[in-house]
């Protein structure tokens, strides 16, 4: 088994980290890079900045909150929202940040996956499944932080991002998100068996039994964590002791 990444996700409404229950009901938790500097030092393995907004102005505006963290945290880091072109790419490089997740546009433009990985490189290009299930127990993507249907099918809609040369997904489990319920296994499951390349679970993280699942049972490559780690649930470094006693392989820091 290679060895899984223990991430950081935080959504941003700039200027704040903020966090809600399936994606809604939002509350404001305080200045991200604080948040970002304190899981880096804790030992995490990369960020995820989520501009939840971006999708409404068709913009991205944390720039300059991925260039001052970016100044103090020396892992990668994956920005997110409002991105909708090389030119908003290479902005947000510019910034410090190492890579970008794309939604909205990936589905509303799918060359805009073949663009960004054939100019910046596969590793560079994440591509963001929001799901929820259906009543058939499949899954739906959606778009808009998790209000809008795109009636594409997850695990279809994986495949052909793989296509088009994504090197990274970021699956969120809407139904799961903030709920600290535990993870999908089944749509974590059912995506990474369908595609060739990394998978990040992301939703509903509670216990480290969960993230522990996500990756035996679930199949996942990474795990975002949020809810667990803003509200200081459980401290990181127990996360990552105890995952380890249970045969999880990380990354030496």
């Amino acid at each position: 088994m290679t060895a899984k990444r223990l991430i950081a996700r935080l959504d941003v409404k700039a200027p704040n980290l903020i966090k809600g229950i399936n994606l809604e009901g939002l509350r404001k938790l305080g200045e991200p890079g604080q948040f970002a500097q304190k899981y880096y030092a804790a030992g995490i393995d990369e960020i995820i900045y989520m501009d939840i907004v971006a999708s409404l102005y068709d913009q991205n505006s944390l720039g300059d909150i991925v260039s001052r963290t970016s100044d103090a945290v020396f892992i990668p880091i994956t920005v997110g929202g409002g991105i909708r072109s090389l030119a908003d790419v290479q902005a947000m490089m510019r910034s410090g940040a190492d890579k970008v997740a794309i939604n909205t546009a990936a589905i509303r433009r799918p060359e805009l996956i073949s663009d960004i990985a054939n100019t910046f490189g596969a590793q560079c290009m994440v591509v963001s499944i929001e799901a929820k299930q259906e009543a058939t127990g499949r899954w739906q993507a959606y778009v808009d932080n998790g209000r809008e249907k795109t009636g594409l099918d997850v695990v279809a809609w994986a495949r052909q991002v793989v296509e088009r040369g994504a090197g990274e997904i970021l699956l969120t489990s809407v139904d799961r998100e903030g709920t600290r319920k535990g993870f999908d296994l089944e749509l974590i499951r059912a995506v990474s068996d369908a595609v060739p390349i990394p998978v990040i679970a992301s939703g509903g993280m509670g216990t480290v039994e969960h993230l522990i699942e996500a990756v035996y049972e679930g199949h996942a490559d990474a795990v975002a964590m949020a809810d667990v780690l803003h509200y200081d649930r459980i401290p990181f470094q127990d996360i990552r002791a105890r995952v380890q006693a249970a045969g999880v392989p990380l990354r030496k820091l």
